[in-house]
């Protein structure tokens, strides 16, 4: 019992922490892990944000435990690059926090691979699933075979917008509307009075998502463009550069991935420019142009958490029958990076937990 009450702790207090996010304060950092480096691009369909390319083939992890009869699954599109590295450190912490085995497995975007491996889970009769959900089409019907059997079933980093009709318990993660309002709210703050908001895919609609909540919580003009791909970083640039200079009003850019903030940097001095330049997500050169002033903020998903919450939820549910969310999901953002908390968070990315 009293490991359940420290859990039930862990997860009020971290849950709080979450419904908080939007402060600038809300960067502690979470249970710590050795692991690969990490952060992400949550603009590319790799996570539902643009993680960089795979680096391993998918496969399954066990956090091997005792002294615990249940066995949970996490099973997500994900690769093992920056970004879902950093996921699988927290399944790993949160495991080892648990005492039980916990089998994570990334898909690197073939739903047929993920679909395939929930059904495979719940043939284990696995005692509860976590799934991202960034293909719905191609997913949705093995996720629907969980609840069938019985076993509580969570979604994590996308499927805000289908946990519930598919009868998740409840989804963690980020909503990107709510992200783009924080960011609306940050350019006011900063001053700005036109933002054009920089995308990186024609037709993400999770990056159409932060656009549109910039534009309901930023009180000056807004712009929505696609830009070009992050694996053209000349194509970006030079139509950010060809955006200011046909509009002298713009004088804020926010790039809804890392990548973008830094094209936008180069594009301003190019175009002659001094804009005040905004991002999504975390990746070494963007903490460090945070880190010396040249862009305001970055937005934070915090995928540590969206790994670490549904094991324990999971647990939780199995052994003393808590479900947390009351049919909301629990956001994990949006947090902020900024020059205040760069340097924290950039050891945190080191050391593999952000």
């Amino acid at each position: 019992m009293s490991r359940l009450l420290k859990l039930l702790g862990v997860v009020l207090a971290i849950t709080l922490v979450a419904a908080a996010c939007g402060d600038d304060g809300d960067d502690a950092p979470a249970p710590a892990a050795e692991a690969p480096a990490a952060a992400d691009d949550d603009g590319a369909m790799a996570d539902d944000d643009g993680d960089a390319p795979a680096t391993t083939a998918a496969s399954d992890d066990v956090v091997d435990t005792q002294g615990c009869d249940h066995t949970f699954h996490v099973i997500t599109h994900g690769d093992s690059g920056v970004f879902w590295s950093v996921v699988e450190v927290a399944v790993a912490d949160a495991a080892a926090a648990i005492g039980c085995d916990v089998v994570y497995f990334g898909s690197n975007n073939d739903a047929l691979a993920q679909a395939q491996e929930i059904e495979a889970a719940v043939a284990s009769g696995s005692s509860g699933i976590a799934i991202s959900l960034a293909d719905p089409a191609g997913v949705s019907d093995a996720a629907a075979g969980v609840v069938a059997a019985g076993i509580p079933l969570y979604t994590l980093n996308s499927g805000v917008n289908n946990y519930k009709e598919l009868g998740a318990v409840t989804h963690v993660g980020q909503t990107e509307v709510v992200a783009g309002n924080g960011a609306g709210e940050r350019f006011n703050a900063l001053g700005a009075t036109h933002v054009l908001c920089a995308r990186q895919e024609q037709s993400n609609v999770a990056l159409e998502e932060r656009c549109e909540g910039l534009a309901e919580t930023f009180n000056g003009d807004v712009t929505s463009e696609f830009v070009g791909l992050d694996a053209n970083p000349d194509e970006q640039q030079n139509s950010i550069a060809a955006l200011l200079q046909a509009d002298p009003s713009i004088d804020g850019v926010l790039g809804v991935g890392p990548n973008l903030p830094l094209r936008a940097l180069t594009a301003g001095e190019q175009a002659g420019r001094d804009l005040v330049i905004g991002g999504f997500d975390l990746s070494g050169d963007l903490i460090d142009a945070i880190e010396v002033g040249d862009v305001a903020f970055t937005v934070d998903q915090q995928q540590y958490l969206q790994g670490y919450l549904p094991v324990i939820l999971m647990y939780l549910q199995a052994t003393n029958q808590n479900t947390a969310g009351g049919g909301l999901p629990l956001l994990t953002g949006p947090g902020f990076v900024d020059t205040a908390n760069a340097s924290v968070v950039k050891a945190l990315v080191q050391q593999g937990t952000r």
